[in-house]
C-alpha cells in the first residue's frame, strides 16, 4: 500500500490533497480532538470527492461562490471546505464581507453573532461540535441560512440538517444506533488510524462503522446525538456520562452547557455545569428533574465566552482547569 501523504505538514495542504487524488494515493489528518490525543486518521481522497456533489446541492455552493474559512486548514473540517470549494470552482475570501458561504464552528458562530460580524445572505455551515437550536435561530435571525452535520474524522459525514435536533442521514449514508451507540454504513469511511496509532475508530463485518458516540435514532430518522460516552465523572462512586448530562442540560436551558469534574475532597469529584448564557444556565438548573441525584450539578459556573482550540473548538480540558481552579464566576452555592 501506498504510504498516506501527511496533507498537514505541507505548506499548502489544498494542493498536497489534490496532487495526492492525481496521484491515487492515500491522505493522513491529525484529529482536533477537545479531549484526547490527536491521532492520525488515513483515508482515501475518493472518500471526500464522492462526497462534493451532495455537499454542493445541501449549501449551493458552485462556480462563483465565495468562502470563508475563519479556522484554520490544520482542522480537517476546514480542509476539506477548502478542497470542495477547489473542486466547485468557489473562491476563499479573507473575510465575511465578500463572502456568499462560510465554514465554522458553534463558538465561533456565537463569537460572530456577539461581534455582530455581518452573516445576512449568507450560507453558513456549522460543524466541528453540537449546534444548538437557540445558537442556530440566532443565525438565522441575523439573516443567515445555516446547515449543520454531524460526523466524525474516521466516519466522515453522518447527517445533516439546520442544528443538532434535526439531524437526518446525509445522503448515501445508512444509519443504526445499537445498543445506545451510533453506528453507520456509508462510501465517506476513512481506513483508520496510521500504522501503531489507536483509537475509538471500530468496524464491523457487514461494513458498519463507529466512533463510540452515543446517541438515539427516532422513528422518522431523526439522529439524536449525545456525544462520546467514555467522558465521564466519578462522584462519591458513582460514574456520571458527561454526555447525557449535557444533553438533559440542554433540553431544559436551550443552551450551549459543558459539563465537567471538579475535585471534591470527600466525593472524589463534583457534577459542574459550565455555560456562557447566564439565563440558559439558570433554566437548565431549574429543569434537572429528569437526572438522578449523582448526575445533577452540584456547582454551576459562567464565563463570558468559551476557551477555544487551535481548531476552533470548545476546549473542554481548560474548560475544566478554569472550574476547578476557581477562576470561574459561580451562579449558585452547591454541595460543600
Amino acid at each position: 500500500m501506498t504510504a498516506p501523504v501527511d496533507v498537514l505538514a505541507a505548506a499548502d495542504p489544498v494542493a498536497a490533497v489534490l496532487a495526492a487524488h492525481a496521484a491515487g494515493g492515500p491522505i493522513a489528518l491529525r484529529t482536533s480532538g477537545t479531549t484526547s490525543q490527536p491521532r492520525a486518521v488515513v483515508r482515501s481522497t475518493a472518500s471526500w470527492w464522492t462526497s462534493f456533489p451532495a455537499v454542493s446541492e445541501l449549501t449551493a455552493l458552485g462556480t462563483g461562490a465565495r468562502l470563508w474559512l475563519p479556522g484554520p486548514l490544520q482542522a480537517s473540517m476546514n480542509l476539506f471546505a477548502a478542497v470542495h470549494a477547489r473542486w466547485a470552482g468557489a473562491l476563499l475570501v479573507d473575510g465575511p464581507d465578500a463572502a456568499t458561504h462560510a465554514v465554522l464552528t458553534p463558538a465561533a458562530l456565537s463569537a460572530a453573532l456577539d461581534d455582530g460580524v455581518p452573516l445576512a445572505g449568507r450560507q453558513l455551515v456549522v460543524a466541528g461540535d453540537r449546534l444548538g437550536r437557540v445558537l442556530a435561530d440566532r443565525a438565522i435571525a441575523a439573516g443567515a441560512r445555516v446547515g449543520h452535520y454531524y460526523g466524525a474524522a474516521e466516519l466522515s459525514f453522518l447527517a445533516w440538517g439546520t442544528a443538532e435536533d434535526d439531524l437526518r442521514a446525509f445522503p448515501g449514508v445508512e444509519l443504526s444506533v445499537r445498543d445506545g451507540v451510533v453506528w453507520a454504513r456509508s462510501p465517506y469511511l476513512s481506513a483508520g488510524y496510521a500504522p501503531g496509532q489507536d483509537g475509538p475508530f471500530r468496524t464491523a463485518p457487514d461494513g458498519w462503522a463507529t466512533v463510540g458516540d452515543r446517541g438515539t435514532l427516532t422513528e422518522d430518522g431523526v439522529l439524536l446525538v449525545a456525544g462520546r460516552g467514555a467522558d465521564a465523572v466519578t462522584t462519591a462512586g458513582a460514574t456520571v456520562l458527561v454526555a447525557e448530562v449535557e444533553q438533559a442540560l440542554r433540553r431544559a436551558g436551550g443552551g450551549d452547557v459543558v459539563v465537567v469534574g471538579v475535585p471534591h475532597p470527600r466525593l472524589g469529584q463534583l457534577v459542574a455545569a459550565v455555560g456562557t448564557d447566564a439565563a440558559a444556565l439558570a433554566a437548565a438548573r431549574a429543569g434537572v428533574a429528569d437526572l438522578t441525584a449523582a448526575q445533577r450539578p452540584r456547582r454551576w459556573f459562567h464565563l463570558p465566552r468559551w476557551p477555544l482550540t487551535a481548531a476552533g473548538k470548545v476546549d473542554r480540558r481548560a474548560v475544566a482547569d478554569l472550574a476547578a481552579d476557581g477562576r470561574l464566576e459561580r451562579l449558585a452555592a452547591g454541595v460543600t
